[in-house]
């Protein structure tokens, strides 16, 4: 297929820019990949000497621009390998070695990055001269991710036809917008005055993007309407979503990516946009969410081979990297302070006709693990925002208050010989419930006892020190500088099979247990459920939102004889145990935060339109905010359309 002549001009004129600039390099190839365009060269070493390069020719022809080493100067991966061993002595502790194809980077981790680095990058330089790819050094992980590094050794071995995906992509982003009249709107396809299935449709006259695509959590509204004629091809059953251009992922949690295999299933070709974290996080989940669906004799409405689609179509971007993902809409990640790797999407659309924000699940506040989400932007007339505390009585305590609860709920139930089980999403809640006990044990303010991770915890908290960046400040010192990892600490025991889990239930002494799932939905919590639910002196503790119809929201509300099942047989359980609920832990912001979020935010926006919610905490939350600020708000319905511009 010849390349239309269009793209033809900028290549061209990317050429003739650099052999201007830099008339002696040898440039071997210049082409599209992705959001850049990407210039191949054997004088590699005249672009790094003089950066100055790069930032003019970026200039010139308003692109992105990345200068690799051409392909044939560099040492094949074990030859490479080989020689960075030689030049690191051993003391600095190199863990893992591997090569980032899509950069021509090869990134080390070592216990001692600065022996790897050497007296003023001496080491560094040496490394990047016998081998010629980038050298990067980061920390070693103090736990290893299985997840992380199965994600790395898939990557690599799909490198080739990742890079034909990015350049046939970087042909579409170039692709010349269509004239006529410009204008923005998004459709509610899911998620909206409901909790689960988040999905949002942002159209311009030239794209069309999905914000998420979550599975519900229970009952009939389990899958978002992907169906709607703005997105469905109904003439085409091999390619329904071949208008698509770009998903875009704030998360990790299965409501918002839960479906996102399915439109892979259905031969979506396009890109996923999510940052690293996320991207680790949710193929965990969706590659747990299929074990689970098997192990409990039902059918997943995908594979193994559609997450995998997903990976190898991810781009990744760090907080604040801005990239065009259509021809008239860049994207920009910023902390949510939701998750590891939560992300508020900020997008431009076309140049300057407008910026709406996605918030995605935001807490505005300082946490244990994060940082305040950030509602600082450069413009902003919009906002798509969650509301699921967005009630009128729904006020949480601080998160010092909450950790005190918790460590009297622990101590009391230790205390009566009791065991306390505490249902966690593996991410998130899980690792700040770790924190506080940890702490609480430690200063013996609560009796040293075994704490079990049941579920994808442990694998969740490893991916977590992959990405200490992610981290708040505070943590971050903690554990690289004062070498004080809670996570690391000997009372947490990780629960590896179900042998271990029936120990742990045929043990009658004093523990706290974290298992999955969150909401009770299913997961190994079910079985510690059906073994200790008979007992008064045990607790069962909620530090998470329970969505409707889920099982943790009937215990809550009070249900005291339930249904559930043992070997595909229906079995009742009555509920002696005592069941508290501690407000404070949740990575939401309540109320308050949320309407501060938006008093707060710079520029103020002019419209603000609430999703992820109930019915009732979703109009809440419009009016409030409406009747304060005098922003105009709006709560729609899903398969609803508002117009923003």
């Amino acid at each position: 297929m010849a390349m239309p002549a269009e793209w033809e001009d900028l290549l061209k004129q990317t050429r003739e820019i650099v052999e201007k600039l830099a008339p002696d390099a040898v440039i071997t190839e210049i082409d599209f990949e992705g959001p850049l365009i990407v210039i191949y060269t054997k004088s590699i070493e005249k672009f790094a000497e003089n950066p100055e390069i790069v930032r003019k020719l970026a200039l010139s022809i308003r692109r992105r621009v990345s200068v690799r080493p051409d392909p044939s100067l560099l040492l094949p991966e074990e030859e490479a390998i080989e020689e960075i061993k030689k030049i690191v002595p051993e003391d600095a502790g190199i863990k893992h070695i591997y090569f980032e194809h899509d950069t021509g980077e090869v990134v080390i981790e070592a216990d001692a990055p600065g022996k790897v680095i050497g007296k003023e990058g001496m080491l560094l330089n040496e490394i990047k001269r016998r081998i010629k790819w980038a050298p990067r050094v980061v920390r070693a992980p103090p736990i290893p991710s299985r997840i992380v590094q199965q994600v790395r050794e898939f990557l690599k071995n799909v490198k080739d036809e990742r890079r034909q995906f990015l350049r046939e992509l970087g042909r579409k982003l170039n692709r010349p917008p269509m004239q006529g009249e410009n204008w923005v709107r998004v459709t509610a396809l899911g998620g909206y005055r409901e909790v689960g299935r988040s999905a949002h449709l942002l159209q311009t006259r030239n794209s069309r993007i999905l914000v998420d695509c979550g599975m519900g959590m229970s009952g009939e509204n389990v899958t978002p309407y992907v169906n709607v004629p703005e997105l469905w091809d109904y003439s085409d059953s091999a390619r329904p979503f071949k208008y698509l251009d770009a998903v875009v992922l704030t998360h990790a949690h299965l409501d918002h990516c839960g479906f996102i295999p399915v439109l892979y299933k259905y031969n979506y070709e396009g890109p996923v946009y999510a940052t690293a974290p996320t991207r680790d996080l949710a193929a965990m989940l969706l590659l747990d969410m299929i074990r689970v669906s098997y192990s409990e004799g039902g059918d997943a409405p995908f594979e193994s081979k559609h997450v995998k689609e997903f990976l190898k179509r991810t781009i990744t971007l760090s907080y604040g990297e801005t990239t065009s993902i259509t021809p008239d809409v860049r994207l920009t990640f910023h902390n949510a302070g939701h998750i590891l790797g939560s992300a508020v999407a900020h997008f431009h659309i076309g140049d300057g006709l407008y910026n709406v924000v996605f918030t995605g699940d935001i807490k505005y506040e300082h946490t244990w693990l994060f940082s305040a989400a950030v509602n600082r932007f450069p413009r902003v007339e919009a906002v798509v925002m969650e509301s699921t505390y967005g009630g009128r009585d729904d006020y949480q305590p601080s998160r010092k208050e909450a950790a005190e609860t918790l460590k009297n709920v622990v101590r009391t139930t230790v205390e009566r010989r009791g065991r306390v089980l505490i249902p966690v999403f593996a991410v998130g809640r899980s690792q700040e419930v770790m924190i506080v006990l940890e702490n609480a044990m430690k200063r013996g303010e609560v009796p040293e006892v075994p704490i079990y991770l049941d579920g994808m915890i442990w694998e969740a908290t490893a991916i977590h020190a992959a990405y200490p960046e992610f981290l708040n400040k505070e943590l971050r010192e903690l554990i690289f500088h004062r070498n004080e990892n809670p996570f690391l600490s000997e009372i947490f025991q990780r629960v590896g099979s179900g042998e271990d889990r029936q120990k742990i239930i045929e043990t009658p002494d004093p523990a706290v247990i974290l298992a999955t799932s969150g909401m009770m939905n299913g997961g190994p919590v079910i079985e510690y459920l059906k073994n200790m639910a008979d007992d008064p002196k045990s607790t069962l503790v909620f530090v998470g939102y329970q969505a409707e119809g889920t099982l943790g929201r009937r215990i809550q509300s009070g249900v005291r004889e339930i249904t559930l099942y043992e070997k595909g047989m229906p079995i009742t359980i009555k509920m002696e145990m005592e069941i508290v609920t501690i407000d404070g832990f949740s990575g939401h912001s309540d109320r308050r935060q949320l309407i501060q979020y938006i008093s707060s935010m710079q520029p103020r926006p002019e419209r603000v339109i609430v999703s992820h919610g109930e019915e009732r905490k979703c109009l809440d939350l419009a009016y409030a905010i409406n009747r304060r600020y005098g922003i105009e708000t709006v709560a729609p319905r899903c398969l609803e359309t508002v117009r923003l511009r």
